[in-house]
C-alpha cells in the first residue's frame, strides 16, 4: 500500500492499494474512492472485539475496504480540523491513542481497548479510563485535533503534559498524575487540582 496525505487544517490520507489489499476503518471515515473499491461491515473479531471498541469510544461495527479487480484507490479524511499521522505498527511498535483517534488502518492492525491501571490517571488524567490500543502488524493512520508536537522520550526520561493533551504515546510507555503544589496555584493557577 502507498498513501499521501494532503490538506492543512481538514487533512485527508489517499491510499492505494494493490488488487486484494484491505483497509478498515470506522464508519463515515471514507471520503472517496475508485468503483473497484467493494465495502463490507464488519465486527472485526467477534463481538467482544467489537465491545471493548465500543467502550474505547469508537463504533462497535467496522468498515472493511477491498482493492477488487485490480489495484485501488480510497481516501479517509479527518473528521476536525488537525493533523492526519501514520503510524507503523508491529511487534514492540505498538501504539495506545486517545479516544476517537483511529482513523484507518490495514487489516493486519487490530484495535483494543486500553485500561488506565492507575486511579488518578483515570479521573484526572484528561483521557479517562479507557483509550485505545493499535497492535498486530501494519500502517495506521491517525487523526489528532489541532497541530500536533512529538516528543521522542529516552528510557527513564518524563514529560509533564497538562490534562487532555496526550493525543498518543508508545505503549511502552506509562502516565500518572502530579497535582500542582500550593493552595493558590490550584485555586488561581488555572491548571486545576
Amino acid at each position: 500500500m502507498k498513501y499521501e496525505i494532503k490538506g492543512e487544517s481538514l487533512p485527508v490520507v489517499i491510499c492505494y492499494l494493490d488488487g486484494g489489499e484491505s483497509m478498515i476503518t470506522e464508519r463515515g471515515s471514507m471520503s472517496w474512492m475508485s468503483p473497484n473499491m467493494k465495502m463490507e461491515t464488519t465486527s472485526n473479531g467477534g463481538i467482544g472485539k467489537a465491545l471493548g471498541r465500543m467502550f474505547a469510544g469508537e463504533a462497535l461495527f467496522q468498515n472493511r475496504y477491498t482493492a477488487e479487480g485490480g489495484s485501488g484507490m480510497i481516501a479517509f479524511a479527518s473528521s476536525f480540523p488537525g493533523e492526519v499521522r501514520p503510524w507503523e505498527i508491529g511487534p514492540g511498535n505498538e501504539v495506545v491513542v486517545q479516544k476517537s483517534g483511529f482513523l484507518a488502518a490495514e487489516t493486519g492492525v487490530e484495535l483494543s481497548v486500553f485500561f488506565q491501571k492507575k486511579l488518578g490517571a483515570g479521573f484526572f488524567g484528561g483521557e479517562g479510563f479507557i483509550m485505545q490500543r493499535l497492535s498486530g502488524q501494519g500502517m495506521a493512520f491517525l487523526e489528532f485535533d489541532g497541530h500536533v508536537v512529538e516528543y521522542n522520550l529516552q528510557p527513564g526520561q518524563q514529560i509533564v503534559v497538562d490534562t487532555g493533551y496526550l493525543a498518543a504515546m508508545d505503549a511502552t510507555c506509562q502516565m500518572d498524575i502530579k497535582t500542582v503544589p500550593g493552595l493558590k496555584n490550584m485555586v488561581f493557577g488555572g491548571e486545576g487540582i
